[in-house]
């Protein structure tokens, strides 16, 4: 019978690493099934324990140069928390100073910069000692997380980049190029040190997830009642718990006691406050406001919404981490073919031509030299982060090329209402004053009777009474009504504040003041009434409302080449319809849970491919990442959006989008020019060099001629402004 264990793979950190240890590990007899988890650097393996061992397992994955732990042993001090965090920064920097500082060392002591550049190659040029040790720390440095994988490739006969880069380094350093060496081993550890990043990022968004959820809970236990705290996981399924105002809720469940209105942003999106009686539902991470509430547990704390959310964050950054990258594709080819022109010309140079082996040699070393990675390998980095500078200038931080690159191939762009499309925040909309009365009169009483109130809907009528220039004074002997509003005295009579349906129970709803409420209604508004023991003095609409200039955003946005635009949403109906109308959307989806959000964004991805997801709270953050592209909104967006999101909005400037649509399309012009002069000059001179017409200072000028052209080629991206 097979079993499974899980393993923490220390170096899993993209897609090379899973291809190799399918190779080595897959292929062991015995072995049922791998799965991987590059966000926890998990590895999953079925296998028969009476063909393999899981010690053979531990032995076969140390064997790639990566090491393998079981996961219930695995420990965060394996090697020192610090070299675990920090081991690639630190000598990916040092590996710059080294190099840096080579360079100025060789430039003062020979007073030349062409000696700096190009002293190894000048046949009567000794380079000083400290000169070759800096150097040389620079390569060791720069190559320190490469060579135990290049040395793998090559025992394994599977030569890719970390192999080529090491060989060019090797190469270079043999003809006597330090400068030449140092330099490709200190920008392949950039790329190295950028892609683990991109990993650690994606592990935050899970840690911020987690803190969402109160790690203990307060449950009645015993036939007398009693009230246990204990962690959520020990909690049992069916529990009562107890919830204190402005306390999160722990669990998933249904009230069984009390009344109170419940924040469910975190969780559905919802931009008001849900009132919450017994039979209703709560979800754990959610804020109780305003009442104590007893909920009866429908879910074990390994199975709430919240927990589901974060499991969905985990397998859409996992399916993303899979997908090839396109060096690694070229490699593929490229390498070996280098690797085997140059030998070829060594051999075959002396046997077929008037040539000694010597020379034969030589060329193979040119050919070696111009095959050196340096320019391919800065052609997309440097464009990619002048690109990103340009952007986080213009108010948008993009997390890595791969995401700046799919911004330009977009299809359909999905967006959150609540803090996306709109302001995030409930604000006063209309003021209805009926039966003689005046507005002004109207906003008084209802900012009299919710002056101690903490309900966002009370804070918005509070708000737009300052803003009219109303001074406040409470009413007195204020009495709440537990879920649908209040009454108080003010000079001498008795007023009510509350819902539509305190309004209809109170029995002072006309068939007009009816028709008008659900009109508001209708529009996505909630109805506040003010009233005495007589009539309803009038009504007050608050609403989320739309961000400025929306309407030509999304226009903007179609004509920048986005052939959809859809709007996801927790909110009802007909908040949805009218909001979508208002922005001029395409089409929307209303009354969503985060499930609904992933399903959804999965299946414009498989329609559509590229599809981004443009959102602003945790309820969003599995949607973000399932989609192509995540977006989120900076300044209102919560933690685990901003960590899961690919692109962030600094500003929460919606009008950024089109920019970076076409910003993105210049970038991925720009690449595409580097890729091309890189490779057009290597082809020309593996050709020259196979007639004998270059030379090793020659390769070597155009190499660092053709990576100058492609870093000023680069910089244009600079000077791309917002065109807002």
């Amino acid at each position: 019978m097979s079993r499974r264990i899980d393993y923490r793979v220390e170096g899993l950190d993209c897609s090379e690493e899973i291809a190799i240890l399918r190779r080595e590990v897959g292929g062991r007899p015995g072995i049922v099934d791998l799965e991987f988890d590059v966000v926890n650097a998990r590895m999953s393996i079925e296998f028969d324990p009476d063909a393999i061992s899981s010690d053979e397992i531990v032995s076969a994955v140390g064997s790639t140069g990566m090491k393998a732990t079981p996961w219930e042993r695995r420990s965060a001090h394996e090697e020192g928390p610090f070299w675990m965090r920090h081991g690639r920064l630190v000598m990916t920097t040092a590996s710059g100073t080294l190099l840096l500082s080579a360079f100025i060392t060789h430039w003062v002591l020979h007073g030349s910069l062409l000696d700096a550049f190009a002293g190894g190659h000048q046949k009567q040029h000794i380079f000083p000692l400290p000169v070759i040790l800096l150097y040389l720390g620079a390569v060791v440095s720069g190559a320190w997380y490469v060579v135990p994988k290049a040395l793998q490739a090559a025992r394994r006969f599977r030569p890719d980049m970390n192999f080529l880069m090491f060989s060019a380094v090797i190469g270079a350093i043999v003809i006597g190029e330090l400068f030449e060496a140092a330099t490709v081993s200190c920008l392949f550890a950039v790329s190295l040190l950028l892609e683990h990043w991109s990993v650690e990022r994606a592990r935050n968004a899970i840690g911020a997830l987690l803190h969402l959820s109160p790690s203990t809970a307060r449950y009645y236990c015993g036939d007398h009642g009693g009230i246990h705290e204990k962690p959520v996981e020990e909690v049992p399924l069916g529990s009562v718990v107890l919830v204190r105002p402005g306390e999160r809720i722990p669990l998933d469940g249904e009230v069984v006691k009390g009344e109170s209105s419940v924040n469910q942003a975190p969780i559905t999106g919802e931009s008001m406050p849900v009132s919450k009686q017994p039979g209703d539902t709560v979800y754990a991470g959610t804020i109780n406001q305003d009442g104590a509430l007893e909920f009866r547990t429908t879910k074990l704390a390994n199975d709430t919404t919240l927990a589901r959310i974060i499991h969905m964050v985990e397998s859409a950054q996992s399916r993303r981490a899979r997908s090839q990258q396109w060096v690694d594709r070229f490699s593929a080819y490229y390498t070996p073919i280098m690797i085997l022109l140059a030998i070829s010309v060594a051999i075959l140079v002396p046997m077929l031509m008037d040539a000694s082996w010597s020379e034969g040699v030589y060329r193979g070393l040119v050919i070696l030299v111009i095959a050196c990675p340096c320019a391919l390998v800065i052609s997309t980095p440097v464009s990619i982060v002048s690109a990103l500078t340009a952007s986080a200038r213009n108010g948008l931080l993009i997390k890595g090329g791969l995401y700046l690159e799919i911004a330009g191939r977009l299809q359909v762009l999905a967006l959150d209402k609540t803090g996306t499309l709109t302001q995030g925040q409930p604000e006063v909309q209309r003021i209805v004053p009926l039966n003689g009365h005046s507005e002004r009169e109207l906003l008084e009483r209802a900012a009299a009777l919710e002056f101690a109130s903490e309900h966002p809907l009370a804070r918005a009528i509070l708000r737009k009474a300052r803003e009219s220039g109303i001074d406040v004074i409470p009413a007195g002997n204020f009495q709440a009504i537990r879920g649908k509003g209040g009454e108080g005295n003010i000079g001498g009579r008795i007023f009510w504040i509350g819902s539509h349906r305190m309004m209809h129970e109170k029995g002072q709803e006309t068939p007009e003041i009816h028709a008008k409420a659900e009109e508001l209604e209708d529009a996505g508004h909630t109805v506040i009434a003010i009233g005495n023991d007589k009539h309803v003095c009038g009504i007050i609409s608050i609403a989320d409302s739309l961000r400025e200039n929306v309407q030509h955003i999304i226009a903007e946005i179609k004509k920048a080449g986005v052939k959809r635009v859809i709007m996801l949403t927790g909110d009802n109906e007909g908040t949805a319809r009218a909001i979508a109308a208002e922005a001029g959307i395409d089409e929307y989806r209303c009354e969503l849970l985060p499930e609904d959000k992933v399903e959804a964004i999965g299946r414009l991805v498989r329609e559509h491919k590229y599809v981004a997801m443009v959102g602003d709270g945790v309820n969003d953050a599995p949607a973000m990442a399932t989609a192509t592209l995540g977006i989120a909104m900076g300044a209102m967006g919560t933690d685990a959006a901003l960590e899961t999101a690919d692109v962030a909005l600094m500003s929460d400037d919606l009008s950024k989008l089109p920019w970076l649509i076409s910003h993105s399309r210049r970038t991925l012009r720009n690449i595409q020019q580097n890729i091309t002069f890189a490779l057009g000059l290597k082809l020309v001179f593996i050709v020259l060099t196979l007639f004998g017409l270059a030379s090793l200072w020659m390769a070597i000028a155009a190499d660092t001629g053709v990576t100058l052209l492609v870093v000023f080629n680069s910089l244009r991206l600079l000077n791309r402004s917002s065109m807002n």
